[in-house]
C-alpha cells in the first residue's frame, strides 16, 4: 500500500499573523515539502492543477520534473490533471516527457477540478464536462497505445495520422488515477478502462465515499477485470497531528476557520464528525484512517493533505516527521493485516513493466 500527500498549492494568509506568502514562496514550499515527504520515508507526492488564485500549480509537469530531478524514490503524481479543458494531445506528451525524465516515476489522477469558469478560460462549455472527460480519455489511451492515430470526435479538430511524442517510456503508459467526489460517470469510466479509482473524500461522509467505491468495484468486475476487491482504489483525507489532541485542535482551529475551500462554514467540530478530516494525536490519525477500511475494503492508495488553509512551512514539515516516524509505520503494518494475497498493490512502472514481460513470455513459451 502506498502513502503519501497531496497539495492544492493555496496561497492563503496565515489567519495567527497576518502574513501572505508570496506565489514564489509557495511554489518553492511545495518543492521542499515534496523532498521532505521522500526524507522521511513516503511514497507518493501529488500536485493539483488549477489556474485561478488563490492557486498556484497552475503547470504540473514542470513542478514534477524539477521535483523528479532532486528525489530518486518519490512517486510522483497530480491530484488533478484536467482531462475536460486541457488538449488530450498535449496530455499524451506532457506526462510522457515526465515519465522519461523521472525514470517511470510517474502517474496522474483525472479529474474536472472544481473551479467552474476554468471551462471558459480553455474554450470549453461547463455543461459538456462529463462528455469531454470520456471522449479526451478515450482518444489519450490511443496516443499512448497506438504508434499512428486518426481521429474525430465533437470537441477537438481531427486527427490525421498524428504521432505523439515522445512515446511512453518502455511502451507503459502512466498508471491513470480517475478522481472524483461526487460523480457516477467517473466510476464507470475507471471500471470501463481497469483504471484506478481515486475518491478524494475530504468533503464527503462516509456513506457517500463508501458508495462510490462501491459502484466502482461492482463495475470493474463486470468488465472482467478481475475481482471486486481486485480493483485499484485510492483515498484521500485531512490531518493534523500534535502529540496532545487538544493542542492539535487549538493550533489548527483559525485555519481551518479561514481555509479557502471550506472557511466561514461547518465548526471544526462538524467538519471533523461529517467527513475524514482528523485534527488530534498521531494515534487518533492512525484509528481513523484504519477505519476506513471498514467501508471500502482493502485499497492500494492513501494520500493526506497537510500544506492548506496557510499553514507555515515549519508547520508543515514537522506534520511530515509525524506522518513518516509515528504514523505511516503503523498503518503500513496494520493494514498488511488481513491483506489477502490477491489484492494487488498499487501498479508502478517496474509493475506494470514486468508483467508485460511476464505475459509475453508465456506466449512465446505457449
Amino acid at each position: 500500500m502506498q502513502f503519501g500527500i497531496f497539495t492544492v498549492g493555496d496561497v492563503t494568509t496565515d489567519p495567527t499573523n497576518g502574513r501572505t506568502p508570496t506565489e514564489a514562496e509557495r511554489v518553492k514550499a511545495m518543492v521542499t515539502i515534496a523532498l521532505k515527504a521522500e526524507e522521511v520515508g513516503l511514497d507518493v507526492f501529488a500536485t493539483g492543477e488549477h489556474h485561478n488564485p488563490p492557486f498556484v500549480p497552475s503547470s504540473p509537469t514542470t513542478m514534477l520534473g524539477f521535483i523528479a530531478a532532486r528525489t530518486s524514490r518519490l512517486q510522483l503524481s497530480t491530484a488533478t490533471t484536467l482531462i475536460t479543458t486541457n488538449d488530450p494531445v498535449k496530455i499524451a506528451e506532457d506526462y510522457a516527457m515526465l515519465q522519461h525524465l523521472a525514470d517511470g516515476r510517474v502517474d496522474l489522477m483525472l479529474g474536472r477540478g472544481n473551479t467552474g469558469p476554468v471551462y471558459p478560460w480553455f474554450g470549453q462549455d461547463i455543461r459538456n464536462g462529463i462528455p469531454l472527460a470520456v471522449e479526451n480519455y478515450a482518444l489519450l489511451r490511443r496516443l499512448w497505445r497506438e504508434d499512428v492515430v486518426d481521429w474525430q470526435g465533437k470537441f477537438r479538430t481531427p486527427l490525421q495520422s498524428f504521432t505523439s511524442t515522445p512515446a511512453p517510456l518502455d511502451g507503459i503508459p502512466p498508471f491513470v488515477w480517475h478522481g472524483s467526489i461526487r460523480s457516477p460517470e467517473i466510476a464507470e469510466q475507471a471500471a470501463y478502462y481497469g483504471d484506478g479509482f481515486f475518491a478524494n473524500h475530504i468533503f464527503w461522509p462516509k456513506e457517500h465515499t463508501q458508495r462510490m467505491v462501491g459502484l466502482y468495484r461492482q463495475r470493474f468486475a463486470h468488465y472482467g477485470h478481475g475481482d471486486a476487491d481486485q480493483a485499484i482504489v485510492g483515498l484521500g483525507g485531512q490531518v493534523f497531528m500534535r502529540r496532545n489532541s487538544q493542542d492539535a485542535v487549538r493550533e489548527f482551529r483559525p485555519y481551518f476557520d479561514n481555509a479557502p475551500v471550506y472557511g466561514h462554514g461547518p465548526s471544526l467540530e462538524e467538519f471533523s464528525a461529517q467527513t475524514p478530516l482528523t485534527v488530534g494525536s498521531p494515534q487518533q490519525v492512525i484509528d481513523r484512517t484504519l477505519s476506513f477500511r471498514e467501508y471500502v475494503g482493502d485499497y492500494q492508495r492513501q494520500l493526506f493533505l497537510v500544506d492548506h488553509a496557510g499553514l507555515p512551512l515549519k508547520t508543515v514539515l514537522e506534520q511530515l516527521d509525524i506522518l513518516g516516524e509515528e504514523v505511516v509505520p503503523v498503518l503500513r503494518r496494520e493494514f498488511a493485516v488481513g491483506r489477502p494475497a490477491h489484492v494487488p498493490d498499487a501498479p508502478t512502472h517496474a509493475s506494470l513493466l514486468a508483467a508485460r514481460d511476464a505475459a509475453a513470455d508465456v506466449e512465446v513459451a505457449g
